[in-house]
């Protein structure tokens, strides 16, 4: 597995449009789990409605985490995704 925290810096945290995008980019690697942590609580970056209830504010620390024949591919994807849009 591999894995990485991020603090948020969008002001408006994980909104619509970005968890939809992310949604989208963690879809793309259907035999790779990738999971959104905060406080304790664990999603699935696929599944949109459950990333929105996380409730990801500007500020908050999350980690992001990859299990999979393309862990290596989707981490890299996913810590691109969250520089450039969060």
């Amino acid at each position: 597995m591999k894995q990485f925290t991020y603090t948020v810096h969008d002001p408006l945290g994980i909104h619509a449009r970005p968890a939809g995008l992310l949604a989208k980019l963690a879809k793309e690697y259907k035999d790779t789990v990738i999971t959104i942590t905060k406080d304790g609580s664990t999603v699935k970056a696929s599944q949109l409605m459950k990333l929105m209830g996380l409730a990801v504010k500007q500020g908050c620390e999350v980690t992001v985490a990859a299990e999979g024949p393309a862990e290596d591919e989707a981490i890299a994807a996913m810590q691109k995704f969250f520089e450039e849009n969060l």
